[in-house]
């Protein structure tokens, strides 16, 4: 029998990290009785990711496919926890604990382990599990779980940070001999914006998770960049192209995508038609203009996108 820990479908820093620090935290701690368990990702990393794994030295998770499960596998979900977010294909009753942030979305027939906070980073959390349980992170895994919340809450900006990710981040750098923070943060956030090598479509697909809001399947696709007024201007046609195909391949009733200026501190949201426009118009007050509406100082999808565009399907 083979344990995997499991970040959701299109894998982030936080997501992938998560999955790394667990696995080495259940292989350490012998009061968990999960020896076996194996770090993986439900798909190939992003840029951001990639780039800091070289930096903290750290192998890549395996790829996993539910075909590669046998039956007696178990799994653990961290980060997410939605069944629109999980591994394709995966069978619920393999899975014995979930470790998440994000509003909690389930139905299990059995009980399962649990372990939700209302912080900032998955990685706060199972670092927060490590400490009272008596495990510290080496200095690599200290920096990649530090990178990991910095990616999430924006540099400690974002509307979901709290005092806990903070604090938690800070005794991270400590040990991974990171003095400078915001130096660090401007590093994640370069090798996070990079866009100009990819297409339109790896944009609209860049970042996303689908919701089902009050029986709609809704996609909310994120960029954060630095070159935000470039993105909009430049590639704004190709853009709400690949919107509309990605949109019909996967069958979701909306697509949104978010463009983020992780800097200034703003998120505009491109809009394929109408139909989008009014859900956007009524979540967030405010004017649509062509293709584009901007949302103000929203960071997180989590806590500043996702509600407003289900309480707008709502009403």
């Amino acid at each position: 029998m083979r344990t995997y820990v499991i970040g959701h479908l299109k894998p982030d820093t936080d997501s992938v990290v998560a999955a790394i620090a667990l696995a080495t935290l259940y292989q350490n701690a012998s009061c968990f009785g999960r020896p076996e368990a194996i770090a993986a990702i439900a798909g190939p990393v992003n840029g951001e990711t990639k780039f800091l794994l070289e930096k903290f030295n750290t192998q890549q998770p395996v790829i996993l496919t539910a075909a590669q499960l046998e039956e007696k596998d178990r799994i653990i979900l961290v980060d997410h926890n939605e069944a629109s977010q999980r591994l394709e294909g995966l069978n619920q009753s393999q899975i014995i604990e979930i470790i998440d942030h994000h509003k909690a979305n389930i139905n299990f027939n059995e009980p399962i382990f649990l372990t939700f906070k209302t912080w900032g980073s998955s990685n706060s959390i199972i670092y927060f599990m490590m400490k009272k349980n008596g495990f510290m992170p080496d200095k690599n895994l200290a920096g990649l779980m530090l990178a990991a919340i910095l990616s999430d809450t924006v540099g400690f900006k974002s509307s979901t940070c709290t005092d806990k990710d903070r604090e938690l981040a800070i005794e991270l750098a400590a040990i991974a001999q990171i003095t400078d923070l915001e130096a660090f943060s401007l590093e994640i956030f370069k090798a996070k914006s990079s866009v100009g090598q990819l297409s339109d479509r790896e944009i609209v697909e860049n970042d996303y998770k689908v919701f089902d809001f009050h029986g709609k399947q809704v996609m909310i696709d994120q960029l954060e960049t630095v070159e935000q007024a470039q993105v909009l201007q430049q590639r704004q046609a190709g853009l709400l192209a690949a919107i509309a195909t990605v949109k019909a391949e996967r069958k979701v009733d909306y697509l949104f995508v978010a463009i983020t200026d992780i800097l200034q501190v703003n998120t505009k949201l491109l809009l394929m038609d109408e139909a989008h426009a009014q859900v956007a118009e009524k979540a967030f007050n405010a004017q649509a203009t062509g293709s584009v509406i901007d949302i103000g100082a929203k960071l997180s999808r989590k806590k500043d996108i996702a509600p407003q565009i289900e309480a707008a399907l709502a009403a």
